[in-house]
């Protein structure tokens, strides 16, 4: 095993926060390809089984709530997605979900990964892979079993995704899709998932 900091639950449950936020393009996403109609119908689903987040609560319990409150908006999305859209939807939402993530994380970091990479192609990679080992940790627990220049394993023995009603399209479409891609496009890197029933393999190596 591969010793990585701890993700404090403060900063996981701001990590779900910004997972509910980033999913807030869905509503025009869906206005734009089925009409004003559908949309609403999608708000009121969304809508109906979200939970309120007590002040007074821990920021465990915190986190708990806000991450049953994404899965719920990301299981009710793709499944209306899937219902209205078919196949072909899931596909377009994932790449529009890879393009939000882009946005999101653009910035002056990522101007300086590009000119570290110039230089030192093996130094951008692990500083990426390093990164990605710890932000990896709001979605679901998971070890590193393996870390270097050209290689970072991260075993998943059971996903918190796949404990919500309504999410193997999330698994499918969300992470194994919509993560990649960004990744691959943005950061430079391949993310590879091996899935065995509800647990996992990913895999991050440089792409060359």
């Amino acid at each position: 095993m591969v010793a990585v900091k701890e993700m404090p639950y403060t900063e996981k449950y701001e990590r779900v926060l910004g997972g509910l936020k980033h999913d807030e393009h869905v509503p025009g996403f869906i206005e734009q390809r089925l009409g004003p109609e559908a949309a609403e119908e999608y708000r009121q689903v969304v809508g109906s089984g979200l939970e309120p987040i007590p002040e007074e609560a821990s920021p465990q319990e915190k986190y708990e709530i806000a991450y049953k409150n994404w899965m719920w908006m990301s299981g009710s999305t793709f499944t209306f997605v899937r219902e209205r859209m078919g196949e072909a939807g899931l596909e377009e939402l994932a790449a529009v979900g890879a393009e939000m993530l882009k946005r999101e994380n653009a910035g002056p970091s990522l101007y300086l990964l590009a000119l570290i990479r110039a230089f030192s192609p093996g130094r951008a990679f692990e500083m990426v892979a390093k990164q990605s080992a710890y932000e990896f940790q709001w979605l679901t627990p998971y070890s590193v079993t393996e870390a270097s220049r050209e290689r970072v394993v991260m075993s998943i023995p059971h996903c918190k995704i796949l404990d919500y009603p309504k999410c193997e399209d999330t698994c499918v479409y969300g992470c194994q899709r919509a993560y990649p891609r960004w990744m691959a496009e943005q950061l430079k890197v391949k993310l590879a998932f091996d899935r065995r029933g509800t647990s996992c393999t990913a895999t991050i190596t440089p792409l060359h």
